[in-house]
């Protein structure tokens, strides 16, 4: 589904990728770990398509498309989703204007006729219940006025309207109490199928304790140094990051 091949990127002249490789296939789950800096978070942008960043060597393929040719929404037609840290207010677009849009944009992607309105709302209904959210979130601007829990969770539920191929969820523990994270967790594990897959982007292991994932990668400088189970992740959260400095490039 995904393969990034050899990857070297700079910003402002600083290099953040130094042979970034990394190939993910439909049903799997891959977790992205890491210190601070690393670029974990700069990885789901240059696959969303972020501008800003420039591609000095390697490939970026999703589903044999090399997708450096594709602005941002191509990218998001075919199938790609980003949830991102820090979620953006949209004052004056309510969730259910905006996901009606969304909705209907890829639809016509693939030549498709706009979602008649009582399904879509029918459709809003079964996805809201996936991340315990209240029937008055449709009305609402998008995540204004939302706490972190609430726009998580939000980002959660337009994942789940959307249904891309390919979901990246960057550091969406972020902030989160108890209660959040499993509810967040709930609504990706029961949207994963054999034929979608997801990278997971955390610092830390307690998200991976609710979406187990099939594969975890360690991340430094630019690289991946260690690939494992979900046993890697304990080891991180038991050792810390210092001890990757040492480790071979795999």
């Amino acid at each position: 589904m995904l393969k990034i091949n050899n990857l070297h990127t700079s910003i402002d002249n600083k290099e953040i990728f130094k042979g970034f490789t990394l190939e993910i296939n439909a049903g799997e789950i891959h977790a992205i770990m890491g210190p601070n800096g690393t670029g974990k978070s700069t990885l789901g942008n240059i696959i969303a398509g972020k501008e800003g960043y420039t591609i000095t060597q390697g490939t970026v393929e999703f589903e044999g498309v090399n997708i450096f040719d594709l602005e941002p929404e191509d990218r998001a037609r075919l199938g790609v989703f980003l949830a991102f840290q820090y979620p953006i207010e949209i004052p004056g677009v309510s969730n259910a204007n905006f996901l009606k849009a969304a909705v209907n944009e890829i639809r016509k992607s693939k030549g498709e006729d706009p979602m008649p309105p009582n399904d879509f709302l029918k459709l809003m209904r079964e996805k809201m219940a996936l991340v315990e959210m209240n029937k008055d979130f449709i009305s609402r601007s998008v995540n204004q006025g939302f706490s972190g829990g609430e726009k998580k969770r939000n980002e959660i539920f337009q994942m789940a309207m959307l249904n891309p191929k390919l979901a990246i969820l960057d550091e969406t523990d972020s902030g989160l109490d108890i209660d959040a994270l499993r509810i967040v967790a709930n609504g990706v594990n029961k949207l994963r199928t054999k034929d979608n897959a997801f990278l997971v982007i955390t610092h830390y292991q307690r998200l991976l304790d609710y979406i187990i994932p099939d594969f975890v990668h360690v991340m430094y400088d630019g690289r991946i140094v260690k690939t494992g189970d979900k046993d890697l992740a304990l080891e991180l959260e038991e050792k810390g990051y210092d001890w990757v400095k040492e480790l071979e490039i795999v």
